[in-house]
């Protein structure tokens, strides 16, 4: 009988993991990927501009 209660010790923390699992992957509201990219857009003006005494 102690044998069946080690053997669930894991059974219990795997169903545990994916219920938490479940939980921390579940679908949150979608964030805009406006101001990435507007940063991206002037970091990248900032690049193709001439570098002064170059």
């Amino acid at each position: 009988m102690a044998a069946l209660a080690w053997l669930l010790i894991p059974l219990v923390a795997a169903i545990g993991a994916g219920l938490w699992g479940s939980w921390a992957n579940r679908a949150r509201n979608v964030r805009n990927d406006g101001p990435e990219l507007t940063g991206y857009a002037r970091f990248r003006e900032a690049m193709e501009k001439p570098r002064p005494g170059a």
